[in-house]
């Protein structure tokens, strides 16, 4: 998802009862979870993107030197 930072991802869990989305970070050596949530519309919601962007700003500032994006 471009709109959250270079290498993440959305993955879609189609299901009867809701359809679910798991955002990603893919790194080098690790993939970080961002966000679970479930889709009840065409568009991501913006406190999700929200989320994510600090999620990865924190994954990032915290991870060793050299893991990040791809």
């Amino acid at each position: 998802m471009p709109s959250i930072g270079k290498g993440c991802h959305e993955l879609r869990v189609l299901d009867v009862s809701a359809n679910s989305r798991i955002v990603y970070h893919v790194a080098v050596d690790a993939v970080a979870i961002l966000a679970v949530f479930q889709k009840k519309t065409r568009t991501t919601p913006v406190q999700v993107i929200r989320d994510c962007r600090r999620r990865l700003s924190a994954f990032l500032a915290t991870s060793k030197p050299g893991r990040g994006n791809r």
